[in-house]
């Protein structure tokens, strides 16, 4: 299997890091990037697979999806051990529906966030913010008495990791408000797929040039941690 990933895609990191908590033989290719100009020209294969013109794009011996979600699935359907989603109908149900409101709910106000962050007394900056922590306020409901956002580690913290990752480098910081969603990201970050991926997004970060919060440091391979 292929999978076309970019080194700030936080979609294409979902999957990457799906398919190394499944043990997958996933060959993951790096787009063309720029931190000027982002991933123009697009790399053919993304333009003639995903009509949105973005990546994660898999490829399997003639199968081209696009979508994390949709790749979440198909994982799921090619190795369901480990599995991934819940066993019970209500609990994938639900697991499922958090996985959604990372992507479509939470990660809409990080985009809005996205070039504002010199400039955080923004109404829309404000605002944005204000929405994020509102997610993260729901997180932190959902997890008493939980280890992971759904009960068992499942693609839902997969999101939800990657989506706050995100928020936290534009301006909606995780608090002491929440103290079981911020214990949920370390026991998040410590997972040798989680470590390997968001590292390396971190790794490349320092290298040009850009800062991370302290969490995402942590995560650093010691060549760049000086």
């Amino acid at each position: 299997m292929r999978l076309y990933s970019g080194p700030l895609s936080m979609f294409g990191a979902k999957a990457e890091i799906a398919a190394l908590e499944k043990g997958l033989p996933v060959r993951v290719f790096m787009v063309p990037y720029d931190p000027n100009a982002g991933y123009e020209p697009k790399h053919p294969d993304v333009l003639r697979i995903n009509p949105k013109r973005q990546v994660p794009v898999l490829i399997d011996d003639g199968l081209e999806i696009f979508d994390s979600t949709q790749i979440f699935e198909y994982f799921e359907h090619l190795k369901p051990d480990p599995a991934l989603w819940p066993d019970t109908p209500r609990a994938r149900a639900e697991a499922r529906l958090i996985e959604h409101k990372a992507d479509e709910v939470y990660f809409p106000h990080i985009i809005r966030l996205m070039g504002l962050e010199e400039t955080p007394g923004d109404p829309a900056a404000v605002a944005a913010r204000e929405a994020a922590a509102r997610f993260h306020e729901e997180l932190e409901r959902l997890l008493a008495g939980r280890e992971f956002v759904a009960g068992t580690f499942s693609y839902a913290d997969i999101a939800v990791y990657m989506a706050t990752l995100f928020g936290e480098r534009k301006g909606a910081i995780l608090s002491g408000s929440t103290p079981r969603l911020l214990a949920w990201r370390d026991r998040m970050s410590v997972r040798p797929a989680v470590r390997q991926v968001a590292g390396a997004m971190a790794a490349y970060l320092v290298s040009i040039g850009r800062s991370v919060p302290p969490f995402m440091a942590d995560l650093l391979q010691p060549a760049f941690a000086n």
